[in-house]
């Protein structure tokens, strides 16, 4: 009876290690690789979409147009903000988004600290779409005001190399850019 408690305990872990697994994502970028964990059971609708086109190679090649230093650095403007593709507009970047329909805003308890990664959008909480941020700092003024759906785990140190934009407004001349984006 003890060796199948036994069995089933290790049996248990390894099936919720896989499981956690399957919900990080791995982020290159030309300072290191950075591992993000996300929150499915908080922010489902923006997980999956998050997912869907990072699979897809949606972000390869996405930059940085918007970094504030002790603040955040936003990307995933898989429209303009892609420097392989003939749509790149470092000027546009930031106004556009994917294909897909915008997402319903999913609210959470999870609190903007360092590492956290949530969706930007426009002033309407229902236009969150391909783009998201990554918190340098806590921000406190964005909990329950954007959608927060995961966190970076592991290499924030090479997040904290990205390039800052303008003081005012955060955009970069010459930003840095997403390499690769997958799940793990």
């Amino acid at each position: 009876m003890k060796r199948f408690i036994y069995l089933f305990i290790i049996f248990f872990s390894l099936e919720n290690t896989l499981l956690m697994a399957q919900n990080n994502m791995i982020l290159k970028l030309e300072y290191g690789i950075v591992e993000i964990e996300l929150y499915p059971d908080k922010a489902p609708n923006h997980v999956k979409r998050f997912k869907e086109l990072a699979d897809n190679g949606k972000y390869d090649g996405v930059v940085f147009h918007r970094v504030i230093d002790g603040f955040m650095a936003q990307t995933g403007d898989v429209k303009f903000g892609n420097s392989n593709s003939s749509n790149f507009n470092l000027a546009l970047a930031g106004t556009g988004g994917s294909e897909l329909p915008n997402l319903k805003a999913e609210f959470t308890d999870i609190a903007h600290t360092r590492g956290i990664l949530s969706a930007a959008r426009s002033a309407d909480p229902d236009s969150a779409n391909s783009q998201f941020f990554i918190c340098f700092e806590s921000a406190p003024h964005l909990d329950r005001q954007y959608s927060a759906f995961g966190k970076v785990i592991k290499g924030m140190e090479f997040i904290d190399k990205i390039k800052r934009g303008d003081p005012n407004t955060g955009a970069v001349s010459s930003p840095d850019k997403i390499i690769s984006l997958r799940s793990k």
